[in-house]
């Protein structure tokens, strides 16, 4: 109900139009009001962990962004899993950024101020589409990413946040890998074995370890329930049924330096009762260790979710609306 909500009233300030970009269907959303140049342009990417939203549950959030930042946003209406299992998501995603990014004048957009987001796994989606256009020498470069507390990794599932909020409503960590499997067509018996790890190679780990570790984490955000890893045996099937979670489309903290230091400026959102809050706090780790300039809001009472119930009756949080203002002042600095 509320990641497909009524859409908002129709916005007399606003022109929107449902258009294909490749064969990937959108809604685009413009400022009526006249301006001498191009706009800055967004292309939002929603959440849902790949199984569930739509353009039309994320209509409120994209007239906000378009209204108040003055920009055209595009919204991009992927197809879901199970249906369409991943990466059909990344790459209809991918077909929608570089049409936006190729025709960005024809929308009366500035082609050199685009900039990505999402939240939740849109963050994730955003990720990757950024990663993989940095070597596309024949399109303009995204000018940001907002990354709005995104999933980013499958490799650690004990990480301090992931044990304080295993059971936190908005998204207790059973379900996340439960949709996060769904996502990719995989069904897994042993859940219980994934969510200690189970299903990740100790080489593995041990290469990874240098990204992806609890160490990594600021003392600050372990000070209360969480400890050190318990080690259980290795599991061949688990492994073979979630491998595919380990390539960078899925878990973008594991792609090289290389990628990682020609990303575009970031805002980067987390929240603290979240389970994938040290998701962030290590993905901002890597950015700024890599020369990346990282804009961190890191939302001291906020659960995962919070800015999809941004001007929602009668669920939206203080911290959501103070959350979209830290967004739209990251936006007048672009």
């Amino acid at each position: 109900m509320v990641f497909d909500r009524m859409s908002a009233s129709q916005d007399s300030n606003l022109l929107i139009k449902d258009l294909v970009f490749d064969d990937v269907p959108v809604r685009v959303y413009w400022p009526k009001t006249p301006v001498a140049g191009r706009r800055r342009g967004m292309l939002y990417i929603h959440g849902g962990i790949g199984v569930m939203g739509s353009i039309r549950g994320y209509e409120q959030i994209c007239c906000s962004f378009a209204r108040e930042s003055d920009s055209v946003v595009v919204c991009v209406g992927f197809r879901l899993a199970p249906e369409h299992p991943h990466p059909i998501q990344i790459i209809d995603c991918l077909t929608a950024a570089i049409h936006f990014l190729k025709h960005a004048e024809d929308y009366g957009v500035d082609p050199n101020c685009i900039i990505i987001g999402g939240d939740s796994s849109g963050g994730t989606y955003s990720t990757v589409v950024a990663q993989e256009l940095v070597t596309r020498v024949d399109l303009p470069r995204l000018r940001a990413q907002v990354l709005l507390y995104p999933f980013l990794q499958a490799l650690d599932f004990n990480l301090p946040s992931y044990q304080q909020y295993h059971s936190i409503p908005a998204l207790p960590k059973k379900r996340v890998i439960h949709l996060g499997l769904r996502s990719l067509g995989k069904k897994v018996g042993d859940l219980g074995g994934v969510m200690k790890n189970a299903h990740v190679p100790e080489a593995m780990k041990v290469k990874y370890s240098k990204w992806i570790s609890a160490d990594l984490i600021p003392a600050e955000f372990k000070v209360k329930g969480s400890k050190p890893s318990v080690l259980v045996p290795f599991s061949e099937e688990l492994y073979e049924a979630c491998k595919a979670a380990f390539e960078t489309r899925f878990s973008p903290l594991l792609a090289d330096d290389e990628v990682i230091r020609q990303l575009p400026e970031t805002f980067l959102m987390t929240c603290e009762y979240d389970i994938l809050r040290d998701d962030g706090l290590l993905y901002r780790k890597r950015l700024e260790d890599n020369g990346v300039l990282v804009t961190w809001n890191h939302v001291k009472d906020g659960v995962h979710g919070i800015f999809l119930l941004f001007e929602h009756p009668f669920l939206e949080f203080q911290s959501s609306r103070e959350s979209f203002q830290c967004v739209m002042h990251f936006f007048q600095g672009i």
